[in-house]
């Protein structure tokens, strides 16, 4: 999962500094790495290992110059996370574009083998958002025209789309204007807002609201599906439909990866995850437990933890303090660095578990490193019981479209019963959400009519395309990055 912003100024200004706000509200998304490619005269890049502070500092932003930007934070799905790697990508012949994405190419490996081994092209990179590049740039070189028109960009877009096989939502720039588009699924979200200053209107897309809030843009509306974007030298917004398959959103970003002030495709996350937390308070009143207090582990679960609470008649309670210094362990490239790093980003108040029932609320458990520490803490501390509660349903397959969590070996609920799970994390139960309650509750607040990406707890992944194959090549490159 990573995080993307493209901005397109008035001809005079600079958007690398707008383009840096928004970025610094989706670090959550990408801890690994950060770029940014602007364009005036040609393209000007910075891209780096490490967090967006560590990697922009002022020398860079007197170079950084111009009206288009795009820029990126990325954590690694495909690749081994190595410099080469670091996003945005682009090119200046025979088409000058730069591109950022935010997803996982399914048929990676294999268009590595065919359309571009076929062809004698080496890729410079280990990273997905390559393909896409080449086969958008190559498209669009087919038709190129001065100035680039509309048909031009969708008949490229199309192209990837007939190509490029998984989830990715796109954002880039070339010298005329900027483009954006959505997998045909819709499956990582992609939302375009703009602003209008003294010095003219400002447009912009991004991975969540909150980037446009932060910059001071107003959202003008979540892409669709399989929708793209082009706004050209006129600077007259274009949203055309190329693809035309059902919208299934990932339903995970609503459990763990957005900001809880973020709004995707018309809903609230914060209003999502109250809902949660409401549904599995009711879930535990139902198993007729006694308990004294809802320890959230910070941050993403202490929305729900809230309303778990006040649906129980507990109260919620800070039992553990963050470390706000130590990033995010699901999306650290490795198991030994995750592992390395929980009990020093989460240190325990005795009092609010000595002597107590406490039930301990995650957005989820997925290899359950965090949860069996966090049962550990709370047994040191003395609590008489230990519950482990979830408020999304048991993460039982892998993801395929750009989340960590690749390989089949690394889900602790994955063949176990409820009660196997309790006694392999050394909790006295585990609650877990069901998957009709985690819908309900999503859809409750905001679009009703939403259909969702369930694959990492069915199975069933509504591109369809998914072989052996590419379960193996992708197991396999997130094996050799945890091995790095």
């Amino acid at each position: 999962m990573c995080g993307f912003i493209s901005i397109y100024g008035p001809s005079n200004s600079d958007a690398i500094h707008d383009a840096l706000s928004g970025l610094l509200a989706i670090q959550h998304r990408g801890q690994d790495a950060a770029g940014a490619v602007t364009f005036k005269d040609r393209f000007q890049a910075k891209k780096g290992l490490g967090l967006v502070r560590e990697v922009f500092q002022d020398k860079h932003l007197h170079r950084l110059r111009g009206h288009l930007v795009v820029a990126h934070v990325r954590y690694p799905t495909v690749g081994l996370g190595e410099d080469t790697d670091v996003q945005p990508f682009w090119l200046d012949y025979p088409v000058g574009t730069a591109m950022a994405h935010n997803g996982n190419v399914t048929n990676f490996h294999e268009l590595k083998r065919t359309y571009f081994g076929q062809r004698n092209i080496h890729l410079g990179s280990n990273c997905d958002l390559e393909v896409v590049l080449y086969v958008f740039a190559d498209a669009l070189m087919r038709r190129l025209a001065d100035p680039i028109t509309v048909d031009d960009v969708k008949a490229a877009v199309k192209e990837v789309f007939d190509r490029v096989k998984g989830a990715y939502s796109v954002v880039g720039i070339t010298s005329e204007g900027m483009y954006a588009f959505r997998d045909p699924y819709g499956i990582k979200p992609c939302i375009f807002g703009k602003k209008v200053t003294p010095e003219g209107t400002w447009y912009a897309v991004a991975s969540e609201s909150v980037v446009l809030d932060v910059a001071g843009y107003t959202i003008v509306r979540d892409l669709n599906a399989g929708e793209m974007l082009w706004i050209g030298k006129d600077r007259v917004p274009h949203i055309l439909q190329v693809g035309n398959k059902p919208h299934r959103p990932c339903i995970f970003e609503y459990v763990y990866f957005a900001r809880p002030d973020t709004f995707l495709d018309g809903t609230s996350v914060y209003e999502a995850r109250m809902e949660l937390g409401r549904r599995l308070g009711r879930a535990f009143l139902a198993t007729k437990l006694q308990a004294d207090v809802v320890i959230p582990v910070p941050e993403s679960a202490r929305t729900a933890g809230q309303t778990m609470a006040d649906e129980i008649g507990l109260p919620c309670r800070e039992g553990f303090v963050k470390n706000r210094y130590v990033g995010r362990t699901f999306i650290m490239p490795n198991d030994k660095a995750r592992q390395a790093t929980i009990r020093a980003k989460l240190n325990p108040i005795r009092a609010e578990f000595e002597g107590k029932r406490v039930i301990i609320l995650d957005d989820s458990i997925v290899r359950g490193n965090t949860s069996r520490q966090m049962v550990k803490i709370a047994r040191q501390m003395g609590a008489a019981k230990v519950y482990l509660a979830s408020y999304s349903p048991p993460l039982m397959f892998p993801c395929l479209y750009g989340i960590d969590m690749s390989t089949k070996r690394e889900f602790v609920a994955r063949g176990r019963t409820h009660e196997e799970i309790a006694k392999e994390l050394g909790a006295d139960f585990v609650l877990y959400q069901t998957i009709e309650q985690m819908e309900d509750a999503v859809r409750t607040a905001g679009n009703k009519k939403l259909e969702f990406c369930k694959a990492c707890f069915m199975g069933t992944y509504p591109t369809g395309d998914i072989t052996e194959q590419m379960i193996s090549d992708i197991e396999q490159d997130r094996l050799a990055a945890s091995n790095n």
